[in-house]
């Protein structure tokens, strides 16, 4: 790698990560931000010499590997933080590869079968496998055990949310397919300006950019709210996760979390959300109803004739028999699942129970159990297990008895799209975010995180709550703009009136549909390839 190939990939990398939430208003980099690399890699192509495919992969691999750090550095703070001790963090280095190292080893494949498909075709054939190649990677990294779809190119512009509300049609693979589409044009018109000084394709890729914007800003200012207003409460305790489960007693979280919501609490308020893991104790589902928690919790509510609670909870079944792939041994006999879930509460003696289900690999999750089982007694000395906590299939919706339909959201969880609009789907009226972002310090981690749910909003058309232990916890509305937020490490609680909604936009109804024709495409020009290289042979 030539002193200036590298220079023109490092400064890929930087303009990238200026362009990355939360550094919001420079999301418009993002446009461009991949031109060095490309004019890199067309370096690499025409000074032919050997092992140019090794070349190239080298060098698209130092720009996202650099990319992809400086955003996510926060990342470590969390995994570190569920192992300690000195095994514990060569745990925390392995586990960290998937977010660092994975995330672009995947998109460094795809700009490298961008190269094989390019030495058998032309380049606008080229350029369409680059663009299916990268997203569905990106549509991989969302699907599989390994999955952290956190550096999705389209989530790169939710800090500058206005420009986006078509993801209501797309969702967030059709910014990648934009930011993709735009890279690509502005490298091939900046050949065409040094190369034989012609402009019309520098114009082409300025309508490719305007027009986008243009529509978007035109829903923004014309979107309206249908008024079905509903009182809602969010809560931050703002308890030290460091000593949540141990040092304070789930009596006195609870004091604080009753404490701050009859502080804002009024007569017609209709939920109030708590956040995730609010009751830290292990509670037996199906004994709830004479769980003490449960009956305080209960009891607060009773203050409240129309309110519902939905709240963070460490629950546990238990099972005569193996039903579930995450269920372990209970040493009483029979078996028992974990999960981090949501509860909701009533004024009756309706309760309903959702558990996590993106769970977090290598920490919260091993991937691929199946195939990894053998791992059980070795990884559960290193601080996890092959089990880990259990999770459900399918998303879920909490419906009150009023009839309105709450999608319940665990961390993570938050970041998939599709997960939150199969929930939309069967009912949800607006999304409840439970989160602790306190494992990530003041970091911009918790700053992404929130900045990533006004794209659910725009998504789905719904209201956002967001309820974070430690964090940013707050209001968004149906257009994305976040209407109120708390500070961060702030005891505090929140209320407004937010507007339900039951349209379900073209995102909800048909889901991933560009990352789904990508990756159709993908496995096309990749079988393609493999064809050339037989028949050449």
């Amino acid at each position: 790698m030539t002193k200036k190939t590298t220079l023109l990939t490092l400064l890929s990398a930087l303009v990238m990560w200026l362009a990355w939430p939360p550094h919001n208003w420079l999301a418009p980099l993002l446009f461009v931000g991949l031109v060095p690399l490309l004019i890199a890699i067309n370096n690499i192509k025409t000074n032919a010499g050997k092992k140019i495919g090794k070349k190239i992969f080298l060098t698209a691999g130092l720009c996202f590997l650099v990319w992809n750090t400086a955003s996510i550095y926060w990342v470590f703070n969390s995994i570190n933080a569920v192992n300690t001790g000195f095994v514990g963090t060569i745990v925390s280095l392995l586990v960290s590869l998937i977010p660092y190292g994975l995330g672009a080893l995947l998109m460094t494949f795809a700009v490298w079968m961008y190269y094989r498909l390019s030495t058998y075709t032309n380049k606008p054939i080229a350029y369409t496998g680059l663009i299916a190649f990268y997203i569905s990677m990106e549509y991989l990294h969302q699907t599989w055990d390994l999955a952290f779809p956190w550096m999705t190119l389209g989530n790169g512009f939710a800090g500058m949310h206005q420009i986006v509300q078509w993801y209501e049609v797309t969702g967030v693979y059709g910014g990648s397919l934009w930011v993709l589409l735009s890279n690509i044009l502005a490298f091939e018109a900046y050949q065409k300006i040094k190369n034989q000084k012609q402009y019309q394709l520098a114009g082409i890729w300025a309508l490719l950019i305007i027009l986008p914007i243009g529509y978007s800003l035109y829903r923004y200012y014309n979107y309206e709210e249908k008024s079905v207003p509903v009182n809602v409460v969010t809560v931050q305790p703002n308890i030290d996760p460091y000593e949540k489960f141990g040092s304070i007693s789930a009596n006195e979280q609870l004091n604080i979390l009753t404490h701050l919501s009859d502080s804002v609490g009024q007569t017609n308020t209709e939920y109030f959300i708590w956040p995730e893991t609010a009751i830290p104790n292990y509670a037996d589902e199906e004994r709830i109803r004479t769980n003490p928690d449960f009956l305080r919790a209960q009891q607060f509510l009773s203050k409240y004739k129309n309110g519902t609670l939905i709240t963070g909870i460490e629950s546990v079944r238990f099972y005569n028999d193996k039903k579930t792939l995450s269920a372990k041994v209970n040493p009483n006999g029979g078996y028992y699942d974990n999960y981090n879930a949501a509860m909701q509460v009533e004024n009756s003696a309706n309760v309903a129970f959702y558990h996590k289900s993106k769970l977090v690999p290598g920490v919260e999750k091993m991937p691929f159990p199946k195939v990894f089982s053998f791992l059980g007694p070795v990884f559960s000395k290193l601080g996890g297990s092959v089990s880990g906590w259990g999770w459900q299939e399918e998303p879920g919706v909490f419906y009150a008895y009023s009839g309105i339909g709450v999608a319940p959201v665990i961390c993570y969880e938050s970041i998939w799209g599709d997960w939150i609009a199969g929930s939309v789907k069967q009912g949800a009226q607006f999304i409840a975010i439970i989160t602790n972002d306190g494992w990530w310090g003041n970091t911009s981690g918790k700053d992404q995180h929130l900045l990533y749910a006004k794209l659910r909003s725009i998504e789905t058309r719904r209201y956002v709550v967001r309820s974070a232990n430690t964090g940013i916890s707050g209001f968004i509305n149906q257009r994305g703009d976040v209407v109120q937020q708390s500070k961060w490490w702030t005891r505090t609680a929140l209320k407004a009136d937010i507007n339900l909604n039951d349209h379900i936009t073209f995102y909800v109804k048909h889901g991933d549909v560009v990352a789904i024709v990508s990756a159709i495409l993908a496995l096309l020009a990749a079988g393609f390839i493999i064809l050339k290289k037989w028949f050449l042979k």
